[in-house]
Formats: C-alpha cells, sequence, structure tokens
C-alpha cells in the first residue's frame, strides 16, 4: 500500500499547491482595482478553483490515512 501513501501525498501536495495560486489570483484580482461587478466575477471563479483545490487536497489525504491504515 506504498503506492496509495505516495499517491495521495501528491494529490495533496496538488491540492496545497492549488491553493497557494488561488490566493495569487485572489491577491491579483484585488491590486488590478476592477470596477465591482467584475471584482466579484472574478473572485467567483477564485472561489471555485478553491472549492476544487480544497476537494482534491482532502482526497489527497484519504488515500494517505487509508494506505497507513492499510500498511
Amino acid at each position: 500500500m506504498d503506492i496509495l501513501i505516495w499517491i495521495g501525498a501528491g494529490l495533496t501536495l496538488l491540492g496545497v499547491l492549488g491553493l497557494v495560486w488561488c490566493i495569487v489570483l485572489a491577491l491579483r484580482a484585488r491590486k488590478s482595482g476592477l470596477p465591482e461587478a467584475e471584482m466579484k466575477a472574478a473572485l467567483q471563479k477564485v472561489v471555485a478553483l478553491n472549492l476544487a483545490a480544497l476537494a482534491v487536497s482532502g482526497i489527497g489525504l484519504m488515500a494517505v490515512v487509508v494506505g497507513v491504515i492499510l500498511a
């Protein structure tokens, strides 16, 4: 079950990188000085990406736990 642990760790890392990317996108949108409606639309896209990255990270952590339990 070592492979499951490594796959889970990779997914978790990918999810964390996605979360960092969401932070970067939100900061860029904030500094761009967009009007209210465009800022809201840009941040809604960031929220969707944020949830996807969080889901990937959670699935990776679950895979690591399952791999550790089965090992």
